[in-house]
């Protein structure tokens, strides 16, 4: 079997694996953390996830990161990207409205997770740097931030496709409010 189609059986099962999790378990944390770690055994070959592969955005322009649809079922539910980076960018402070999963294969992602504050807006409760090995999962409503310093290449899942996320919320620390992210529209198709 060739690289390509190997990649798109291991995704396959990974996906097929994820989805009985939720049909059996619903959603909740522990079978957030079951989706996670099916997602860091499908990280851990490498050898199937290469920037060569998953290249990020060419320096100097305006992206700091490619998304690359991995999986996705037709109504939009389970949706598998890769995330290709060349790091120094993050994001604010955001929920996803669907539960997310996002676990390492090569770099550092640091994950910073936050709860809604009356009189500041948010306030971070902890952090996590997510590596080859391991991940960090969130419920709908979770905040967190993402904050990348070199390249990397990591996965990001959804419950539901992220051109579907319509109401997703970000908090604007310098105008000290929230605002909706328009859905993601910039992802690169690479099912095959």
């Amino acid at each position: 079997m060739d690289r390509a189609a190997e990649r798109r059986s291991e995704i396959d099962a990974a996906v097929a694996d994820i989805r009985k999790i939720e049909q059996h378990d619903g959603v909740n944390r522990a079978s957030l953390e079951s989706i996670k770690a099916r997602l860091i055994r499908l990280a851990a070959r490498t050898e199937l996830f290469s920037t060569e592969d998953f290249p990020p955005p060419a320096p100097g322009g305006k992206r700091h990161s490619c998304l690359y649809r991995l999986s996705e079922d037709a109504d939009h539910r389970f949706a598998l990207y890769a995330n290709s980076a060349l790091g120094g960018h993050g994001t604010p402070a955001h929920n996803h409205t669907t539960w997310a999963v996002i676990v390492g294969v090569t770099g550092e992602e640091l994950n910073r997770f936050y709860e809604r504050d009356a009189a500041s807006g948010v306030h971070q409760t902890g952090q996590d740097v997510v590596r080859q090995g391991s991940g960090v999962a969130f419920m709908p409503e979770d905040l967190h931030s993402i904050h990348i310093d070199a390249p990397l290449l990591n996965f990001h899942m959804y419950g539901l496709g992220l051109e579907q996320l319509h109401q997703r919320e970000f908090y604007k620390e310098k105008e000290g409010r929230w605002d909706v992210f328009p859905a993601h529209s910039d992802i690169r198709e690479a099912r095959a």
